[in-house]
């Protein structure tokens, strides 16, 4: 089986990118990430990242709602719990945010 995995702590660091972040680890050498951990310590095995797996769209007025910011101008944001920044260009009353996955594979 191959699964994606959405790094449950990857939201702490949205300016990482996601090929750093895969091959963080801790002071015992186990994976940073504690999703990507205990898919690892199941036997999983990591097969690479995507840096685009998952597009969140929305006006500008529905990322003041969802993210609770203000987003006054154009360019990107950090979003509370959001893995990767989110992108505004008001001239098109458009927020986007492209966030990332880690690819493992089960036997």
């Amino acid at each position: 089986m191959i699964a994606p995995l959405r790094p449950t702590a990857k939201h702490r660091y949205p300016l990482t990118p996601v090929e750093d972040y895969a091959r963080w680890t801790r002071d015992d050498g186990s994976a940073f990430d504690p999703w990507l951990r205990t898919h690892l310590r199941m036997g999983g095995r990591l097969l690479g990242t995507s840096p685009a797996s998952q597009t969140f769209t929305g006006t500008v007025d529905q990322w003041r709602d969802w993210s609770g910011l203000e987003l006054p101008g154009d360019g990107a944001y950090v979003v509370p719990d959001a893995l990767a920044p989110l992108h505004v260009d008001r001239a098109v009353d458009r927020g986007t945010c492209v966030e990332p996955a880690i690819w493992v594979r089960h036997r």
